[in-house]
């Protein structure tokens, strides 16, 4: 059953764009200054770390697949990099979150919890179900 790999994108100190595996049992990080250099980079460590995997072991490692897909998913700081048309604080306001705090998540100074994550993905999500029924 193939399965896909996650990769979390990331705003880099130099801002940049980081890229690493959500599982831990994968040693895979990408990088690049623009995100698709980011992500052609994390493709290719992919299969550099599957290829030195097997060079030791004989085998690959069980969490690689020939052609393997990635899904990616934005930490909220990468979010805001990708997309900077959109303003923080007035998305904040639409998902009924506090404007502050969404521009901390922005800036990196604070983190979203699991729970608090799951609320902003909920309310992003009908936020995309209401703009896929505009047609111009």
């Amino acid at each position: 059953m193939k399965r896909n790999l996650v990769g979390v994108i990331e705003k880099a100190g130099d801002g940049g764009y980081g890229i690493y595996a959500l599982e831990d049992v994968i040693p895979v990080t990408g990088y690049g200054l623009t995100e698709e250099e980011a992500k052609k980079d994390f493709v290719e460590q992919i299969k550099e770390q599957a290829d030195y995997y097997k060079e030791k072991k004989g085998i690959y490692p069980d969490w690689y697949e020939e052609n393997q897909e990635v899904e990616y998913r934005y930490d909220m700081s990468a979010f805001f990099m990708s997309f900077p048309f959109i303003n923080a604080s007035e998305l904040a306001k639409s998902l009924g979150i506090n404007p502050s705090l969404m521009r901390k998540y922005k800036s990196g100074l604070a983190k979203a919890s699991a729970k608090q994550k799951d609320l902003i993905q909920e309310k992003f999500n009908g936020l995309v179900e209401r703009l896929e029924l505009v047609k111009f």
